[in-house]
């Protein structure tokens, strides 16, 4: 099995060359992104964001926190066909909280019924 590892200091590297082209200070990233000052500073000293400021990171640079996982081993292993459609399902400003259950105990259903044993 593939081990997966945050790489915090390439990800940081990469906020700081978003915020170099926006010409703004880490005081304006914290700003515009939520994050605490303190938060960005321990990430300069090489510490990992908790998720939650990591997901505003990426909303604010628009980077994907996938591109900074790093897999041991084997390699990186492809995200099941119903993990990706519930990822999606549940990103769609579209559906509600129950439409979205619905919609995936449809399709959990139905994949079940046609997958190839």
């Amino acid at each position: 099995m593939a081990k997966g590892q945050f790489d915090a200091d390439a990800f940081y590297a990469a906020l700081d060359g978003q915020r170099q082209s926006r010409r703004i200070t880490w005081k304006k990233v914290a700003e515009e992104s939520g994050v605490s000052a303190s938060t960005l500073t321990r990430m300069a000293q090489g510490k990992r964001p908790d998720v939650d400021s990591l997901a505003a990171l990426t909303a604010w640079s628009g980077l994907k926190a996938d591109d900074f996982v790093r897999a041991e081993g084997v390699g990186r292993v492809p995200a099941d066909t119903l993990a990706q459609i519930t990822t999606y399902l549940r990103a769609d400003p579209n559906l509600s909280p129950e439409g979205v259950e619905a919609f995936e105990a449809l399709v959990k259903t139905a994949y079940e019924r046609l997958r190839k044993e």
